[in-house]
């Protein structure tokens, strides 16, 4: 009897960590393992139809008539074995990956199973996560309206020994995604930057080490093609041992770079590895070499190589769009580089720290832009949150205007001056042209959208709002400022009279980040206008003890609203609730 050919959906699963798991306890592994093969996933297996084609020391190839009953035999056997282990502790737990893939497959007489059916499932079970289900983009268009689990893009994957590329979508069941929501991943290449490692032996080098590499990021972000994730979410990952596939799934993205950061008196030494988050494997790997003088060349040959790495489609132009020279001082560009992290503390004392360094960078450059924007910025924000000093709106104003002069081509610098020429300024026309040219420079600056949001809403234009303040979530959706964007879309929700979405975003927006202010008023303002006094009067009392020398006449005098009717009803309804004149 000769082999015979025929469609097939195919169910390869394996153990993950089986040899780790076997030199732990064999005798423990083998029993509970025989356990499960005979309680769990012999019955479902049979359940749904299928048949097992043969057992290997720790998986299975299993044979489906229907691609449904092999996707539905895969979801419940993960969620059967994530019940069963739930008490066991984490290192001793057995969790399976499975692949299923829908095609052409080789029967022998023994009933085995071969050919590129079999070959491609397999491979799909390699690539996925723990717990997780992988199916082949021929399986997942066999499955539309069929099934009741959400899926997620994994894109055309280049798989172990298949020629050509495989279309795969990881299914989102309950034992897997744990009830959390993952970002799918973008149409176009998409890639986080994760913060380098110091290896200069001098902890007093962590600020340059992190400024190049935020320099990196703002570089590729201003690649059109690209789907870039922004600093603020990469750099949650800063001094954890992470497993960059986990993170890959975490922000949505297809690719991770990561490496190291050398500097050694004058000489600086860039490493860098850029790894496929989806099957683990290395794209490229490369290292530069040069002077602290060069470090904006050696900025560029990364972005360049990455580029390339990744979508040697992208023309020389597009990468050249991206590169910027902020100044031609390394003392005043690495003072600047010294203000990032604690203008990223968002506290009174991190302010004070950026007020003088980018006073020092600007005495040594008077013309370093992104200097002054910076520093017009967070003395814009100062009024905000209390912490201003008496002609912080004047100078803001001063130092944004004179951006505008010189800074057309630096995004981040546009984004700056654009949010204090809307709320210090109240120049609404102005700052909105400047936050659009903002993005139309680098359409991937989360900052850039949350800025844009806060423009908008500021401008009168909620709708425009909330829907920026979305886009900075995804770009950034482990952010730890994403408070920020909450609040902003609680205070759109507001401007619509929107009371209970209003209160349900200033309430998140508040669990992010208690230490925000228009936090806050977003929900004292929802309360008064729900008719709820008793709460609205403890949220008062809780935004007086953050911020003890807030008052209604600051409120008036920093009012940034276009809407004149809104801001009157935001200073009443904070007036109701116990706000002090």
């Amino acid at each position: 009897m000769t082999a015979q050919r025929r469609l097939a959906a195919i169910l390869a699963c394996d153990v993950v960590g089986y040899s780790r798991l076997m030199e732990r306890d064999e005798r423990g592994t083998l029993e509970r393992l025989k356990t499960y093969r005979k309680d769990l996933l012999e019955p479902l297996v049979s359940e749904h139809q299928g048949r097992i084609v043969k057992l290997t020391g720790d998986g299975m190839l299993c044979e489906f008539a229907s691609v449904v009953n092999a996707v539905t035999s895969a979801m419940a056997i993960q969620q059967a074995l994530a019940e069963h282990e739930a008490e066991t502790p984490e290192e001793e737990r057995i969790r399976f990956r499975i692949g299923v893939n829908l095609g052409d497959v080789v029967c022998e007489e023994d009933g085995d199973l071969y050919g590129d059916g079999v070959n491609i499932a397999a491979r799909l079970e390699s690539i996925a996560d723990p717990g997780t289900v992988v199916v082949s983009g021929t399986a997942y268009d066999h499955l539309q309206g069929k099934l009741d689990g959400g899926f997620t893009l994994l894109g055309d994957l280049r798989l172990k020994n298949i020629e050509r590329p495989v279309r795969a979508y990881r299914v989102e069941t309950d034992a897997s995604a744990s009830g959390a929501a993952l970002p799918p991943l973008p149409a176009k290449p998409s890639i986080a930057v994760l913060p380098f490692t110091n290896m200069s032996g001098d902890p007093d080098q962590e600020y340059f080490a992190d400024g190049l590499v935020e320099d990196i990021i703002t570089g590729l972000s201003r690649v059109n093609s690209f789907f870039v994730i922004a600093r603020n979410s990469s750099f949650t990952y800063k001094g954890r041992a992470v497993d960059l596939r986990q993170v890959g799934r975490e922000l949505g993205v297809r690719y991770v770079l990561e490496g190291s950061i050398r500097r050694a008196g004058s000489r600086v030494r860039i490493s860098g590895q850029l790894v496929d988050a989806i099957s683990g494997h290395h794209v490229w790997a490369d290292r530069f070499e040069g002077n602290v003088s060069d470090i904006f060349d050696l900025q560029d040959k990364v972005t360049e190589s990455v580029v390339g790495a990744v979508e040697p489609s992208i023309r020389l132009e597009e990468i050249k769009q991206a590169r910027m020279k902020p100044t031609d001082y390394i003392g005043a560009y690495d003072l600047y580089l010294r203000a990032l992290p604690r203008f990223y503390s968002m506290t009174r004392e991190g302010f004070a720290d950026v007020r003088r360094l980018t006073n020092e960078a600007l005495s040594i450059d008077p013309g370093f832009t992104l200097a002054k924007a910076l520093g017009a910025y967070i003395r814009s924000l100062s009024v905000s949150q209390c912490w201003h000093e008496p002609d912080d709106i004047r100078v803001a104003v001063r130092m944004a205007r004179e951006v505008l002069a010189d800074a057309r081509d630096d995004p981040t610098s546009l984004r700056f001056a654009a949010q204090v020429i809307a709320y210090s300024a109240k120049d609404y026309e102005t700052a909105l042209d400047t936050i659009e040219r903002s993005l139309l420079l680098n359409p991937n600056s989360a900052q850039g959208y949350t800025g844009s949001g806060w423009v908008n809403a500021h401008s009168g234009r909620p709708l425009v709002a909330i829907e920026h303040f979305h886009r900075a979530m995804r770009l950034s959706p482990v952010d730890p400022e994403k408070g920020i964007a909450l609040s902003g879309i609680g205070m759109s929700y507001l401007m619509l009279e929107r009371y209970e979405e209003a209160l349900t975003w200033g309430e998140r927006a508040l669990r992010e980040m208690p230490n925000y202010g228009s936090s806050h008023r977003v929900v004292i303002m929802a309360l008064v206008k729900l008719n709820r006094p008793d709460e609205a009067q403890a949220a008062a009392r809780r935004l007086m003890e953050a911020f003890p020398t807030y008052t209604l006449a600051l409120q008036r005098q920093i009012n940034p609203w276009r809407d004149k009717v809104f801001a009157e009803r935001y200073v009443e309804a904070l007036g109701i609730a116990g706000v002090p004149e």
